[in-house]
């Protein structure tokens, strides 16, 4: 199983929010009520039920992105 996550976007330095957002969860059923993770919440979640986490990199400012037709 995977969790895959990213950083929020809107967080402020300093900020003492949850800095991470579940994307998808791949390879099993697991139920996610909250929106946003502090890491360690992450790393427990996925030793709980065995998961590995894929932390995804940040798009580069400024990139463009693809446009679908």
């Amino acid at each position: 199983m995977k969790i895959y996550v990213r950083e929020r976007q809107k967080v402020g330095e300093g900020v003492r929010q949850p800095m991470f957002r579940i994307l998808a969860v791949t390879g099993g059923q697991i139920q996610i009520e909250g929106t946003h993770f502090r890491k360690f919440e992450i790393e427990r979640i996925a030793k709980d039920i065995d998961a590995e986490v894929v932390y995804l990199e940040p798009e580069k400012e400024g990139a463009k992105t693809r446009q679908r037709h």
